[in-house]
């Protein structure tokens, strides 16, 4: 810093040449203070005490922190006030006003749907479970198995022209976008071959070219959507072509939550097992490592293998803190199929057959389930017989097939198909599938039907008891019947009137994710393998089987 006799140095140059210039100009005397205007050195700026040094004005005005102070203390409270008050209101009340009031009654059921006095919303714009449209003569019913009384849960008429199942464009239906590998199908079924037109739902088929396949179709699923444990499940259905034309292979049917249908890393392990026991029927081919039992080698059609399925990934003996969907590791899981009808045709006859089957692993022998009564009966035989196919290393299937009514097909007639569902994991001998056509019983299958089997030293395969969603689709496959490429005729539909679910009286078990077999969280842990088709295998999505106790080891 320079001291103040340097400035006057420094400065005197420019004062002495200012000086000189105004005596000039004045022609007298430098001027005084008392010039006006004053000169800048007469003058003080405003800032100056910013820069001028004043010891004692300074300590004057000098305020230093202070973890006392009263301005301190008071920000502090204004804090901790605001803090509590957000506890209270978002934390604390809830859980003050839980216990005050208690908890509240159950007034209805189906979240947005039915109130305690059996009343649906109608919300415009919104619909609720059971379609607006259904009939009120139709909402009730009799179980023709077991003679009980059902209320009906959910329906769809398909009556709103237009509708597209795209997916996120519907909340219980949404139509896929692939290939049906896993049966050869020579079809592409995209959410652009299904629609809703004259009151129907509408599945086409066309010959065009879509992924290089010569066919595009349709397959609508009501995939972690829509499902339900145990009911009736009645759907309307105008076949596509005619009764005495094969080839055509339209289906109605259910599968378990766990497993999508088109999605092969989702069914790899889980499809079609409705297995929860501990034993060989969980492991890879139903055969321990020292290759017994030995009969599985040869128990297969013609002699070959019985079983080419991988093991029940979700077993009963998944080792503890292993990947389960629950509710413990000791529960068995799977995806089970029920089919209300898959289409054909008795070539010989010239008459149209609905195969009506349930798919289960493991398998007997031979794929040989008990086919007298009662484990399974048919009502009358000149409509119904046990089909020839029992199944293959894939599936054991038991199966019927009933004839249908020609005139149901083409548009020109509806036939009205149903199955009658029953299971209960507490009483599994009370469990039982029904099939029917119209108001008649079709066939009859009961727990005993797949009893243990001495033979491949498996356990009792149980009736479903996961969460099945639903799944309407119009395929083409030579693996499930010859095609008469002459006489099929494209394009060709098949109509949907009406899809109705019902429950026993009393019974409320719709819902993807029950308690008892929950599938949310298992579904959002590998939610890559539910929504990727090109995924076909669980590895190739990413993951393994969890470890087998009794295989493994743990």
């Amino acid at each position: 810093m320079l001291q103040p006799e340097t400035l006057v140095v420094v400065m005197a140059p420019m004062f002495t040449d200012n000086l000189t210039n105004n005596v000039q100009q004045t022609g007298g005397a430098p001027p005084s203070t008392a010039t006006v205007p004053p000169y800048i050195w007469d003058t003080k700026d405003l800032d100056d005490t910013l820069h001028n040094i004043d010891p004692i004005r300074d300590a004057m005005l000098d305020r230093r922190l202070s973890l006392f102070s009263a301005r301190g203390w008071l920000n502090i409270g204004t804090i901790v006030i605001v803090i509590v008050a957000l506890v209270t209101l978002f934390a604390a009340y809830p859980i003050i006003n839980f216990y005050v009031r208690g908890k509240p009654p159950i007034l209805g059921f189906n979240l947005g749907g039915i109130n305690s006095t059996g009343q649906v919303p109608d919300l415009p714009g919104v619909r609720g479970l059971i379609d607006p449209d259904t009939p009120s003569g139709v909402k009730n019913k009799v179980g023709l198995q077991d003679g009980l009384n059902y209320n009906l849960v959910f329906s769809d008429e398909f009556n709103t022209e237009g509708r597209s199942f795209y997916p996120g464009d519907d909340p219980f239906w949404e139509a896929v976008d692939l290939n049906y590998w896993a049966t050869g199908d020579v079809e592409w079924y995209s959410p652009e071959a299904i629609t809703t037109q004259g009151g129907h739902l509408v599945i086409t088929m066309t010959e065009q070219l879509n992924h290089d396949l010569n066919f595009q179709s349709g397959m609508l699923q009501s995939w972690n959507k829509l499902c339900f444990t145990t009911g009736i499940l009645e759907v309307a259905i105008s076949l596509p072509g005619s009764g005495n034309v094969p080839g055509f292979w339209p289906g109605a049917w259910m599968m378990g939550n766990l497993g999508r249908a088109g999605y092969g890393a989702t069914t790899e392990g889980t499809w079609p097992y409705s297995y929860d026991s501990c034993d060989v029927g969980t492991f890879p081919n139903q055969t321990n490592k020292d290759g017994t039992p030995t009969i599985v080698a040869t128990a297969g059609n013609n002699g070959g293998p019985l079983s080419f399925l991988p093991g029940q990934k979700l077993s009963a003996c998944t080792c503890p803190g292993m990947d389960h969907p629950g509710p413990d590791v000791s529960r068995g899981r799977g995806a089970p199929e029920i089919d209300i009808i898959e289409a054909q045709v008795d070539t010989v006859r010239g008459q149209g057959q609905a195969s009506q089957s349930y798919q289960t692993a493991p398998y007997n022998a031979f794929y040989q389930f008990v086919n007298t009564t009662p484990a399974t009966t048919i009502y009358n035989p000149s409509i119904t017989k046990f089909n020839t196919y029992k199944g293959g290393p894939y599936q054991q299937a038991v199966s019927a097939v009933s004839y249908v009514d020609n005139a149901n097909y083409g548009g020109n007639g509806f036939g009205t198909y149903g199955v009658e569902w029953w299971s209960d994991q507490d009483h599994r001998s009370d469990g039982f599938v029904n099939w029917y056509q119209g108001q008649d019983k079709m066939w009859t299958m009961t727990p005993s039907a797949l009893g243990p089997d001495s033979l491949t030293q498996v356990s009792q395969r149980i009736i479903a008891e996961e969460p099945m969603s639903i799944i309407l689709n119009f395929g083409i496959a030579p693996s499930f019947q010859a095609q008469d490429w002459k006489n099929l005729k494209f394009p060709s539909q098949m109509l949907v009137d009406y899809v109705r679910l019902y429950q026993r009286a009393g019974v409320n078990n719709i819902g993807c994710s029950p308690s008892g077999y929950p599938t949310a969280d298992y579904i959002n842990k590998h939610i890559n393998a539910y929504t990727d088709a090109n995924l076909t295998t669980w590895d190739g999505a990413g993951y393994t089987f969890p470890r087998n106790s009794q295989y493994d080891g743990c």
